[in-house]
Parts: structure tokens; C-alpha cells; sequence
């Protein structure tokens, strides 16, 4: 499957309707809050990313390849939950959120990877993570999470756990579109495979999940040969710039998201979704002779 990549084309018809919800003439649907995680390792060239192709069959971005993530659960909003790092009220500065939301989205972005590839960003402290997460015991823990019948906060309290959420960066945030029927407003972390735990996989909602040099990534994408959505290929677009997972969180550290929604806007004699500004020279230089 081939998606059309940044600049995408759009047809006149699609970019009537864009008009008619940005003068009010019709009401976008209601987006729901989500977190992503780019999960990152050491590789030769530059970082790896982990990515799962979602069954075609799904009904938002099926047979694109994403990744691990999804939408906020109201257990996510336990203020109970065990916590280690920034505190939620600076994480909901940086994130550009109230703290409560802060604090669902940072428990979602760790849950929501360990359900979609079994790693655990948590630990006993502050300063240690779970080493190893593959046995039955967190098989059945993380089949519990996914089908909702055990919480987060239940998980990390009986054993012995916090969110190491000083193991997350903050990269970006995407709203999509007004004119899709199905929105999330979508925050988007990064984060370094701890050491000794090993992805698995384990998705219910993917059908191959693969460990791949983002800019190979990047450049599949752009051959036709891996579909992915724009902020997908964008966000691995950007990240192929560094050399290294450290710099990659490195540049994490002074982050903070300004949520961007793609509007439609000129192409040639045509009409193409916008992108971030600092995004651009990335692209052209991919779209140059």
C-alpha cells in the first residue's frame, strides 16, 4: 500500500469540504486524546525504530505502519498511580495541558507501549527500570492491561513499581485534519529501549512489527514500500537527522508541543495539507532533483 507523502496533493473536492469546516459550515468530529511512543535503539547507521503494521482490516490508519500508542483510557487519569521524575505539574507545561491530563497522557504513553511491544518504562525507583519483562507472569499482566481488566496503577502497585517517566521525551503533537471523521489529538514521546528488556510481538491490533534504521524508514516510505501516515514519516523523517538515541533524547530535553493540525493550503494549481515550518527544508531537499 502506497500513501501519498508530504506534500500530499489533495483533490479539489476534498479541499471544498476542508472550507466548509473552517467557515463553520459543517462541525468537525470530536478528537480524542492520545500518546505515541517512538521506542529507540542503538543501530549502525543511526537510531532503530520499532514500528507495527496495523491489520488492514482497522478502521483508522489500517495497514499503515505506526507507532506503539493509542487513546487515553480514564484509568489513566489515577492520581495515585507510582511516579518517578518530572512531576505531572511540569510535565503539563511542557505538554501545553492541565496537570491532570499531563498525568493520563505520560500513564498512556507507558502503557500503551507495553501493551504493543512489551516493554516497561518503570521500576523499583527512581533510578532503576525492569530488566526483563518477556516471562508468562508479564504476559498475562500485559493481556490484562490491553483488555482493560487490570489497571495500570493495580499493575505497578502490586509489584512494587513506578512510571520512570524521566525515561520519556517529548517530541511533537498532531490533531488531524477537521475533515476526517475519526480525529485524535495525539502527543508524541521518545523514548530509549531499557537495557535488558526486549520487544515482543505481542499487538493485538498489529499484523508484523519489525525494527528497522529510521532512515531506512524514511526512505521505504518515500519509495513506496512502507506506508506510513504523514506525522509518521515526518516524525522519522526529523529523527533521521541524529546519529544516536542519546541525541535524539538530547533534543528531546527542550521540547515542548505546540499541537499541529494540518490545513489545506496552495500546491502548484492545486491544494496539499500544511506542515510544521521546521519541517520543510527536510522534505524539499527529498522532493529535489
Amino acid at each position: 500500500m502506497r500513501i501519498p507523502l508530504p506534500p500530499v496533493p489533495l483533490p479539489e473536492e476534498l479541499a471544498a469540504v476542508a472550507r466548509e469546516y473552517a467557515d463553520g459550515t459543517r462541525e468537525p468530529a470530536e478528537p480524542r486524546n492520545a500518546a505515541t511512543v517512538v521506542l529507540l535503539r542503538d543501530g549502525a547507521p543511526g537510531p532503530e525504530v520499532y514500528l507495527l503494521r496495523r491489520h488492514v482490516t482497522m478502521d483508522f490508519a489500517g495497514g499503515m505502519c505506526v507507532f506503539p500508542g493509542g487513546g487515553v483510557d480514564p484509568r489513566d487519569f489515577d492520581t495515585t498511580v507510582g511516579w518517578a521524575g518530572l512531576p505531572p505539574a511540569a510535565w503539563a507545561e511542557r505538554l501545553g495541558t492541565d496537570e491532570e491530563l499531563a498525568r493520563a497522557l505520560v500513564c498512556a504513553a507507558v502503557r500503551e507501549t507495553f501493551e504493543e511491544s512489551g516493554v516497561l518504562l518503570a521500576g523499583p525507583s527512581a533510578d532503576s527500570v525492569v530488566a526483563d519483562t518477556t516471562g508468562d507472569d508479564w504476559e498475562a499482566d500485559r493481556v490484562a492491561l490491553e483488555s482493560r481488566e487490570l489497571a495500570m496503577t493495580d499493575l505497578l502497585e502490586r509489584r512494587g513499581l513506578v512510571l520512570r517517566t524521566d525515561l520519556l521525551g517529548i517530541w511533537d503533537g498532531w490533531l488531524t485534519p477537521v475533515f476526517e471523521p475519526k480525529r485524535y489529538r495525539t502527543w508524541f514521546f521518545v523514548a530509549h529501549l531499557p537495557e535488558g528488556q526486549r520487544t515482543r510481538d505481542v499487538s493485538s491490533e498489529s499484523s508484523s512489527v519489525v525494527w528497522m534504521p529510521v532512515r531506512e524508514a524514511a526512505d521505504r516510505a518515500d519509495e513506496g514500500t512502507l506506508a506510513m501516515l504523514p506525522p509518521t514519516y515526518l516524525t522519522c523523517l526529523e529523527i533521521s537527522q541524529h546519529d544516536s538515541v542519546d541525541a535524539v533524547v538530547a533534543a528531546s530535553e527542550g521540547r515542548t508541543v505546540d499541537m499541529f493540525t494540518p490545513s489545506v493550503e496552495p500546491l502548484g494549481d492545486g491544494f496539499t495539507l500544511s506542515m510544521p515550518d521546521r519541517l520543510r527544508p527536510l522534505v524539499a531537499e527529498r522532493r529535489s532533483p
